[in-house]
Formats: C-alpha cells, structure tokens, sequence
C-alpha cells in the first residue's frame, strides 16, 4: 500500500484518480476547496486553498505520489482578457503546483519510486482560439514539469497528462447541452468527449511503478486530436 496525494481530489479527474488508487488499496491524502466531500469514502480529506502563501497540510512520514489537479478554463478572445487575469490563473495552476511540489519533497524523498503528476492541455501544442490564457498557464507547467523531472531525476519521475476536453464539472459550460457535446465529440478523431476515468488511468500509471522508466514527459490522452487529422 502506497500513500498518495491528490491535490483537488473532490471532483473531476482528481475524484476519479482517488477512486482508481482507493481501490487499489492505496491510502489516498486529497484536497478540497470549495466543494462539499461530505459524501465521499476512501479518501482523507483536507481543506487546501493553494493560492495561499502558507500551506497548512499535513502530509504522512513517506509519500509514494503527488497528482495535481487545480485548473480552469476561461476560454476568451485575447483582446477581453485583463493581464491580471493572466496573472491569476497562473497562481492557481502554476504557483499552487510549485507550493505543493516543494511541501511534498521531503516526504517524496523517502520514497524509493516517488513519482509527479501534472495537468496541461492538448491546446498547448495544438494552438487553438480563444485558449491563450490557459495556454499560457499549461504552457508553464509543461516546462515545469521537465525542468523538475530532470532536477529531481534518478529519484523522483514528474510527468505531465495533456487531456482534450473532458467530461468535468470543469468544462460543463462547454458541454452544457446535447448539441455541444455532439459538436465537441465531432472535433476528435474518436468521436467522443474523454471521460474522467480515461485521463484517471494514465495518472494512476503514472504513479505506479510500471511507469518506472517514464519521466519527462507530456502525453497527450486527447482521442487522436493533437495528432491526427481525419
């Protein structure tokens, strides 16, 4: 049995990440803000704001994995977006990630397999309109992510998961109606919307020790839409 922390594991794909490693019979250390975990088992919950300069989370002795899972979407022409906008997200998704990371480290230390896992979005590469502001902040983790999984190599993997757009509370403006999620569906090669569990998986592989010889890496888990064109 692992110990593990889901940074944002109340919903979404951090919910379904904790739920896969629950299973598992590893014990599961998530976070939560703003939304009400009153209903859910199998993980030991505590309340983290990231955007906090001091963190007040108690981690176990040893942690084996960290997957962090704070976003958003705000998706807006270039023009109607205040640079303090910009400066916002990248706390939430940036500066929270690079508070946790370094409250973790010395108990990921004591691990002998300890393994990151990070967000971005297939928009990164891809380049799409009206994107620029969460690409700017997955951009960034995209960066962060390599430059600490060769910081922290031989001891600590980091990777990072760059997911289309995924059935979430996050993305239910963009999926609000029948319509949307047909015309969304229609965009990817698959013809579907992702679903939680289908990011979840990759993550918890990715914590596992059958990613042991996986580190520095972006995969795209996007229904064949960064690559394909059909």
């Amino acid at each position: 049995m692992k110990n593990y922390l889901i940074v944002g594991a109340s919903s979404g794909i951090g919910l379904a990440t904790a739920k896969i490693l629950s299973a598992q019979g590893h014990h599961i250390h998530g976070t939560y803000n703003n939304t009400d975990v009153s209903g859910v088992t199998g993980i030991q919950f505590q309340h983290c704001d990231v955007k906090q300069e001091e963190l007040k989370l108690e981690l176990p002795e040893v942690l084996d994995g960290v997957v962090y899972c704070p976003g958003a979407i705000d998706l807006k022409p270039f023009t109607r977006i205040k640079p303090a906008a910009f400066i916002e997200d990248l706390e939430l998704q940036v500066v929270g990630a690079v508070r946790i990371i370094q409250h973790a480290l010395p108990v990921l230390k004591k691990s002998t397999n300890p393994s990151i896992v990070l967000f971005s979005t297939v928009a990164v590469q891809s380049g799409f309109n009206f994107h620029s502001k969460v690409s700017v902040s997955k951009g960034a983790i995209e960066g962060l992510s390599k430059a600490l999984a060769a910081e922290f190599a031989p001891l600590i993997r980091v990777n990072t998961i760059a997911p289309s757009l995924t059935d979430t509370p996050l993305a239910a403006k963009l999926l609000s109606t029948d319509e949307k999620k047909e015309a969304n569906a229609k965009r990817h090669p698959l013809k579907k919307i992702g679903t939680p569990e289908d990011i979840a998986e990759m993550a918890a592989f990715l914590l596992s020790d059958k990613s042991g010889w996986i580190t520095g890496q972006t995969i795209h888990i996007d229904g064949g839409m960064s690559t394909l064109r059909v």
